[in-house]
């Protein structure tokens, strides 16, 4: 049930004048955290559109005392046959559910009866009462039955999401050197919500946002974007990847976020940004054929790495100056794995698709799909 909005519907009613009596009750009042944080029954009261009570506080009608019954009278119009009784959160009650439980709006009973035209009750009218009762009866099962909805539909979507992350935190703890899982809160509150200021560049993939987490580490935060051409296999490998090898030429991976609507990974921050940038964008970097040189020598003792010295022999399939990150005192650090495929020492090749960055491909892997560890060095 919504944890804002509680609405009750009568439908079928005589025209004319109605006394609706409300009555409310709270079965028991927590005294943990959780309640006094999220738990507060705070609420508008509004009949036929019409505002009754502002910030209507059970526990403080009934002095905090749980079983303790407060009614409240009101006298309304019908116009339309239609009765509408609107309890309603208007910003100071609950907000959110944490766990399981009962939050929210809450009403133990109501009745409603119509007045005669001396504005007294009309006892005598049975025809009036039996319309009353049926619209009430109409508009409590309705409104059960689309809450009750509700819930389901909350529930069934809410279990989908947990199974689906469950799922997903299973495939990471079968990688080797499991990466950290990092909550949608911290990576939140670490890049300022993801503040315009903080994006660092932008790929295919999504934007990559500057943070700093609560150890005071700064980070680097890849946000994969809906429209990005890597999907979840591509995100996967990246992780298996990464986290398998360790290389002073390798970008580090500090672990990644998966209850978010789109993936995140957090790497180390690396203050000279990408090696295109460096050349091509307006920077005061200087780098003279010296510097180029060692930076060439970095990214090829990366890939020396990648290909013969790892546990695994890794091709990375797109190599390119976008790729290529710089850290403070201009050392390369090779990123972006998301295309890296895994070989056997015993293999000479891989047949595969061809997956990787126009321009930068070699002839035989665009081509015949023939990789090899070559594909890289081209």
């Amino acid at each position: 049930m919504s944890p804002s909005s509680l609405r009750y519907f009568g439908i079928g009613l005589k025209n004319g004048m109605y006394s609706v009596v409300l009555q409310f009750a709270e079965i028991f009042f927590p005294d943990d955290e959780t309640w006094k944080s999220v738990g507060k029954r705070i609420f508008n009261i509004y009949i036929q559109g019409d505002l009754k009570e502002t910030d209507f506080d059970i526990k403080k009608q009934t002095n905090g005392k749980s079983y303790t019954v407060i009614q409240r009278q009101y006298t309304v119009e019908v116009m339309n046959n239609f009765i509408d009784i609107h309890l309603f959160w208007a910003g100071k009650g609950t907000c959110c559910i944490p766990e399981q439980g009962f939050y929210g709006p809450s009403i133990s009973a109501l009745s409603v009866s119509s007045y005669g035209s001396n504005g007294e009750g009309d006892s005598g009218s049975q025809r009036n009462s039996t319309i009353s009762r049926t619209g009430l009866v109409v508009g409590v099962v309705v409104c059960v039955a689309v809450l009750g909805f509700l819930a389901f539909a909350g529930a069934f979507v809410w279990r989908q999401k947990r199974r689906r992350l469950e799922v997903e935190m299973e495939e990471l703890f079968t990688i080797v050197g499991r990466p950290n899982i990092f909550s949608y809160g911290e990576i939140k509150s670490a890049t300022d919500s993801f503040s315009l200021s903080n994006i660092l560049g932008r790929g295919g993939y999504g934007p990559v946002y500057k943070g700093k987490l609560l150890d005071g580490r700064i980070v680097a935060v890849k946000q994969l974007s809906s429209t990005s051409h890597q999907g979840k296999k591509e995100f996967m490998t990246e992780i298996a990847t990464i986290s398998a090898v360790q290389h002073r030429n390798l970008v580090k991976l500090h672990g990644c976020c998966i209850d978010s609507k789109t993936p995140l990974l957090v790497y180390e921050y690396l203050e000279q940004g990408s090696l295109d940038q460096a050349i091509f964008g307006k920077t005061d970097l200087n780098l003279d054929w010296r510097t180029r040189f060692e930076i060439c020598v970095g990214i090829a003792r990366g890939l020396a790495y990648l290909h013969e010295e790892s546990s695994m022999r890794i091709v990375h399939r797109d190599i390119k100056a976008s790729n290529v990150l710089l850290d403070a005192d201009l050392n390369p650090k090779i990123s972006d794995f998301g295309l890296a495929r895994h070989y056997k020492d015993s293999m000479t090749h891989l047949n595969t698709g061809v997956a990787g960055t126009l321009g930068y491909l070699a002839p035989e892997y665009a081509m015949m799909g023939h990789l090899t560890e070559k594909a890289d060095v081209f």
